[in-house]
């Protein structure tokens, strides 16, 4: 799960030392507080969840921020932990990627079981809400594999009904405006720029169409050809954002 953002300093050296947030303004007068390097002055300074903390020379923080892109098997669930089903992250320790790198992870836009494609897994809450908050409207595409075909009669009502949006009674809201081409009579590409609870199954179930397959090609910036993926199982860091 994302984790807050900010914290003051004297509420984050009394969560994280025997001291009292009373106790703060003393350790800063004495200068025994180090926030990234410097000498802290203000009780009131924000600490991000990556600024380096020290008090006389202990480490109280020292989190660096993770980025990671995986070309999403399926069959994989996504989640950090599964009692049952093998998870995105046994994926990653599978191929490489050090436990150390795979602490405190969250994933940023959910994939079904069976569903394959780019996943994005973080531990920056403010960069993945970046990401998948409505208001920022993000595109993701997917490539969408239906059950039955879509005849060249059909194409228009499916595609002015996507961009239209669509009622959903669970949620009392009507989707965004989403984008469909009709790739061949079975294959679709969907725009999103949100990503309501089995949203693309849903709007193909208004034409009681089931979809059998789902790959998601790119999140933003960030696309499978982008960034080498070529393969499910493999995945690449994006670096500091």
């Amino acid at each position: 799960m994302a984790q807050s953002r900010f914290h003051r300093l004297d509420r984050f050296i009394a969560a994280n030392t025997e001291h009292s947030r009373n106790d703060v303004r003393l350790l800063l007068a004495q200068k025994r507080v180090l926030v990234s390097g410097e000498t802290a002055t203000d009780i009131n300074q924000r600490i991000g969840p990556f600024d380096r903390v020290e008090l006389d020379g202990q480490v109280l923080q020292d989190r660096q921020p993770v980025y990671l892109a995986l070309y999403k098997p399926a069959g994989v669930v996504s989640a950090t932990k599964d009692p049952h089903d093998k998870t995105v992250i046994d994926v990653l320790r599978e191929h490489g990627v050090s436990d150390h790198q795979l602490q405190d992870l969250h994933i940023v836009g959910r994939l079904d079981k069976h569903s394959t494609g780019l996943l994005l897994l973080t531990n920056d809450g403010e960069w993945s809400r970046a990401l998948m908050a409505p208001d920022t409207k993000v595109s993701k595409v997917y490539d969408v594999e239906l059950e039955n075909p879509v005849e060249p009669e059909q194409v228009a009502g499916y595609v002015q009904a996507f961009a239209e949006g669509m009622y959903f009674e669970y949620e009392d809201q009507t989707t965004q405006p989403a984008k469909l081409e009709m790739l061949d009579r079975h294959l679709a590409r969907v725009t999103l720029t949100e990503g309501k609870y089995h949203q693309i199954k849903r709007m193909f179930g208004r034409f009681r169409n089931p979809v059998i397959g789902l790959h998601r090609l790119s999140v933003g910036e960030y696309s499978l050809s982008g960034l080498g993926l070529q393969q499910a199982g493999q995945w690449c860091e994006l670096g500091r954002r």
